[in-house]
């Protein structure tokens, strides 16, 4: 084999080798509790479902008692919640922040945006603004990433 095909089989087993590897780093199982006439959340449900995440959707519950549980910050509320491996994700929040929560998998109870930014997983249109993601515990908020 010549030097420009290996080199192209070690790249290609390498990319091969990360992608799996963020995949590798969700959880199989998530539970989406949300609004049962939101449809921007089915479609956040159907994205984490081709990322291998098989996802219950649950319609018609306290939505307020599942944040509060959760201890999600008053007022970064977003239309769903989802409880995925021991944390809460609020809102849509983009999924380079979710695989960035389980791979590094802190001590706090959940990460998420709030609203329902235009351009976020589940959201149309394009993106217009930077999008802050925090993570909270105890319903304090801090920083997680911008992006």
């Amino acid at each position: 084999m010549n030097r420009r095909a290996t080199s192209l089989l070690l790249t290609a087993s390498l990319l091969i080798g990360t992608a799996s590897a963020v995949h590798a780093a969700l959880p199989e199982e998530a539970t989406l509790y949300k609004n049962p006439q939101c449809g921007c959340c089915d479609e956040y449900a159907r994205q984490l479902e081709e990322r291998g995440v098989s996802v219950t959707i649950i319609d018609d519950e306290d939505l307020g008692k599942i944040k509060q549980e959760a201890g999600l910050p008053y007022g970064l509320g977003s239309c769903h919640t989802i409880l995925m491996g021991g944390y809460a994700i609020e809102g849509h929040v983009p999924f380079e922040a979710v695989e960035r929560l389980f791979e590094e998998r802190p001590k706090v109870d959940g990460i998420g945006l709030a609203g329902m930014p235009i351009g976020t997983p589940g959201m149309p249109g394009p993106k217009r603004d930077e999008w802050n993601v925090y993570q909270f515990t105890d319903q304090e908020p801090m920083p997680f990433m911008t992006l």
